[in-house]
C-alpha cells in the first residue's frame, strides 16, 4: 500500500486498454454492484484514505481507537456516538495495536519503520518510540505489565520488550511471517499466528503452527500444528479458555488449478482448539455451495460462548456462528469434513454483507454491539447482535471520491470478479506480497509447469511476465488470463481491469531490511558483489557474457528481462526457457526457482546448478557462496 494515493491522468496506462474519453478524465468513482470506474473532472489530487484495520475501545468503554493504515495515525473515536475527537499520528503503515493491562497506553505497530508508538491513552498523544524488529505486525502486553511481545513478519518471530523502557531483551522463534498475537483470557498464554508458511518438502501440503507462549516466563511452550494450512489471521479465545478459533486459508495447491466450479483453489476454515473440541484441533469450513467466505481474516467469540463472528474480507461479509451448534457437529461427524459444502448450514446462522475489505472485528463491553472495520472503504459497519443486522455505518472523516488506485485495490481485495465469489487477486498475494507456494495452473496442462508464486511489489517495468514470459504486460496478466483460468465468471470492464494495473504497478519494495542505513555494503557484501560481477573464475577462466550472473539480472531491478536457459528444466517443463525474475527482496520469497524446488537461495547453486548453466557457481567454497547470497540480499 501506499502513504499516499495520487489520483492522476491515465494516458499512457495499462498499456493502451482505454479509450480517448478516458484519457481525459481521472478519477474513479465506485457506483456499487459490479466494480466500474465512472468519469469525472477531477485530476491531480492527492487522497489519502484512513484504511481502518483494526479496532479497540477503552477501559472505561468511552473511546473507541481505530488503527488506520494508510494515513499512519490512530483516530480517536466517542465510542457513544462515534465522533471523531482526535487523530494521533503514529508511524508508517501501522498494523497492529493493544491496551496495557491498565489501560494507560496503546501500543502501535508500525510495520515499515519497524517501531512501536507508545500512546498515552489519557493524553492522546506519543509519548514514546521504540525501534523494534523486522515489520513489527502486532503487539501484546503480559499481565504483570512486564513485558511486550512483539511479532515480527519479516524476522518471523517474536520479540520480547521491557515494557516500561522498550528495551529488547530475548527473541522467541515463531512461524514464517509472524503476524497476530491474543492472549488467553487470564494472559497466561500467547496465541501467534503467521501469514506464510513454514518450510516443508518440495510439492508437498503447506504447514502451519499456532505458537503458543508461556507469558509469565516468555518462553514458547508448544506449537499447534495447522496441517495444508498456508495464510493464518487472528485467533479468538472464549472467556473461559476452553475454546479457541483461527482463522486460516486451506489452498489446494497440489492439484491443477481448474475447473473452479468444481470445488474452487482454496477452502475458507477455522481450526478450533482447546478444552471443548478435545485432544486434537478440527478444522471446519465456513463456505457453502455458491456462497464462500473468502480470506476469513478477524474473529471473535461472545462472552457467554453462545456465539462466534467470522470476517471475510474477499466476501465482504461477517459469518454468524452458533458456537454450541459448531461444537455439536465437530464433535459428531469424523474428520475430515473441511471439503464438505454442506457442513457449515449446521451451525452458521446468518452472513451479513458489511463493506469492503473487513478485517478487524470487535464486541462492546455489554455484548450487545459489533463492530467491524471495513479497511478499503472507510468505514465501520455497527451490527445490531441481537438481530445481526446492521444499524448504522460509521464514516471515517477524509476523501469521498474514489481515486484510480482506491478502485483498483478495492478490485485487488475482491472475491467478487471470480466463479461463485471464490477467490481474489489477495488469495495468493496475501497483503499485496506473495504466499510462499507453488501452484499448477491449468493453462500450461494438468501437472505441467508448476510455478513458484512471485512477489508483486515494485513489478512495474519488469515484463514479460508469467515464468515462461508469455504474458507481455500486465493488462494480458491481468485481464483475459485471470479471467479465463481463475475467475470463470464475469470480466473486468476496461476501466477497472486499468485501474487494477494501476494499482498493481505502483506497489513499491518495502523497505530492504539487509541494506545498511548509507546503503553501504558490508565486507561480505562486497565479496559477494564482486562474484555476482567477476568476468573470470576462480582458476583465471573466462565466463561466457551470457552465463554472468550481472548479465541476466541487470539494471536496478536485477532483470534483463529476457528468458533464458539455466539448466532447471523439470520433467513438468515444456521448455527451459524462463524468464529472469527480478532480484527486488529476494531474501523474502522463498522458495526459489520458476517451480519453487529451492528451498533457499543457497540450493539454487548447491543442489540445481551442476552444469553452472545458471551462472559459475561449481568454483566457490561454501563461504563464497554465502557472500553472494549476503549480497543479493541487499538487492
Amino acid at each position: 500500500m501506499m502513504r499516499q494515493t495520487q489520483v492522476r491522468l491515465r494516458a499512457g496506462i495499462a498499456g493502451g486498454l482505454l479509450s480517448t474519453a478516458a484519457v481525459l478524465f481521472g478519477v474513479a468513482l465506485w457506483t456499487g454492484g459490479p466494480a466500474r470506474a465512472v468519469m469525472t473532472g477531477r485530476t491531480g489530487e492527492v487522497l489519502t484514505y484512513a484504511s481502518p484495520e483494526e479496532l479497540v475501545l477503552s477501559t472505561d468503554g468511552a473511546k473507541l481507537f481505530v488503527l488506520c493504515q494508510q494515513s499512519d495515525e490512530v483516530r480517536v473515536l466517542n465510542a457513544a456516538t462515534y465522533a471523531e475527537e482526535k487523530k494521533i499520528p503514529v508511524g508508517h503503515l501501522p498494523r497492529g495495536f493493544s491496551l496495557s493491562v491498565d489501560g494507560a497506553r496503546l501500543f502501535v505497530t508500525n510495520t515499515w519503520d519497524d517501531t512501536i508508538s507508545v500512546i498515552d491513552t489519557k493524553a492522546l498523544s506519543v509519548v514514546a518510540t521504540w525501534p523494534v524488529g523486522a515489520e513489527p505486525s502486532s503487539v501484546v502486553e503480559d499481565r504483570a505489565g512486564k513485558h511486550l511481545f512483539v511479532a515480527n513478519r519479516i524476522s518471523s518471530d517474536v520479540a520480547v520488550l521491557n515494557a516500561q523502557t522498550g528495551q529488547e531483551e530475548k527473541r522467541l522463534s515463531a512461524g514464517r511471517g509472524a503476524s497476530y498475537i491474543t492472549p488467553s483470557p487470564d494472559g497466561s498464554r500467547l496465541y501467534v499466528t503467521h501469514v506464510y508458511p513454514n518450510p516443508t518438502a518440495f510439492r508437498t501440503a503447506p504447514e502451519s503452527e499456532v505458537t503458543v507462549i508461556d507469558a509469565a516466563r516468555a518462553v514458547v511452550v508448544d506449537r499447534i500444528a495447522l496441517r495444508s494450512i498456508a495464510g493464518v489471521f487472528h485467533v479468538a479465545v472464549s472467556a473461559d479458555g476452553r475454546l479457541a478459533a483461527v482463522a486460516e486459508l486451506h489452498p489446494k495447491n497440489l492439484v491443477p488449478l481448474a475447473h473452479l466450479e468444481h470445488g474452487g483453489a482454496f477452502e475458507d476454515t477455522l481450526t478450533l482448539f482447546g478444552a471443548d473440541v478435545g485432544p486434537k484441533p478440527v478444522e471446519v469450513p465456513l463456505d457453502e455451495l455458491e456462497r464462500y467466505a473468502a480470506r476469513p481474516f478477524g474473529v471473535t467469540i461472545t462472552p457467554d460462548k453462545s456465539r462466534m463472528y467470522v470476517t471475510s474480507g474477499g466476501s465482504q461479509m461477517l459469518t454468524v456462528i452458533d458456537v454450541p451448534r459448531l461444537l455439536r457437529y465437530a464433535h459428531l461427524h469424523p474428520q475430515p469434513f473441511v471439503y464438505d459444502l454442506s457442513a457449515s448450514a449446521n451451525y452458521v446462522i446468518t452472513r451479513v454483507a458489511v463493506g469492503r475489505d473487513p478485517r478487524g472485528v470487535l464486541l462492546s463491553h455489554d455484548g450487545r454491539t459489533l463492530l467491524v472495520a471495513n479497511r478499503l472503504d472507510d468505514t465501520i459497519s455497527v451490527i445490531d447482535t441481537r438481530s445481526n443486522k446492521v444499524a448504522s455505518t460509521v464514516t471515517l472523516s477524509g476523501p469521498k471520491q474514489i481515486s484510480v488506485l482506491r478502485h483498483g485495490e478495492q478490485t485487488f481485495y475482491s472475491a467478487a470478479q471470480s466463479f461463485q465469489g471464490q477467490i481474489g487477486c489477495a488469495n495468493c498475494h496475501i497483503d499485496s506480497t506473495f504466499d510462499g507456494l507453488n501452484w499448477d495452473l491449468e493453462p500450461d496442462g494438468f501437472g505441467r509447469g508448476i510455478v513458484d508464486n512471485r512477489l508483486l511489489e515494485d513489478v512495474k517495468g519488469t515484463d514479460p511476465y508469467k515464468w515462461n514470459g508469455g504474458n507481455p504486460n500486465l493488462p494480458t496478466e491481468c485481464g483475459p488470463r485471470t479471467e479465463r483460468y481463475f475467475w470463470r465468471a464475469e470480466n473486468y470492464d476496461d476501466l477497472t481491469l486499468a485501474d487494477l494495473v494501476t494499482y498493481i504497478r505502483s506497489m513499491p519494495p518495502r523497505p530492504n531490511r539487509w541494506k545498511l542505513p548509507g546503503y553501504e555494503l558490508t565486507a561480505a557484501e562486497e565479496r559477494g558483489k564482486e562474484i555476482f560481477e567477476r568476468k573470470v573464475d576462480k582458476f583465471g577462466n573466462p565466463i561466457p557474457e551470457k552465463n554472468r550472473c550481472v548479465y541476466c539480472h541487470s539494471g536496478l531491478k536485477g532483470t534483463s528481462q529476457k528468458s533464458f536457459d539455466v539448466g532447471t528444466k523439470k520433467p513438468t517443463d515444456d521448455s527451459g526457457l524462463l524468464d529472469t525474475p527480478q532480484l527486488t527482496n529476494i531474501a523474502l520469497t522463498a522458495p526459489y526457482l520458476h517451480d519453487g524446488s529451492a528451498a533457499t537461495l543457497e540450493e539454487i547453486w548447491t543442489i540445481y546448478n551442476s552444469e553452472d548453466k545458471h551462472g559459475r557457481t561449481n568454483d566457490l567454497t561454501k563461504d563464497e557462496l554465502n557472500d553472494l547470497i549476503e549480497y543479493l540480499r541487499t538487492r
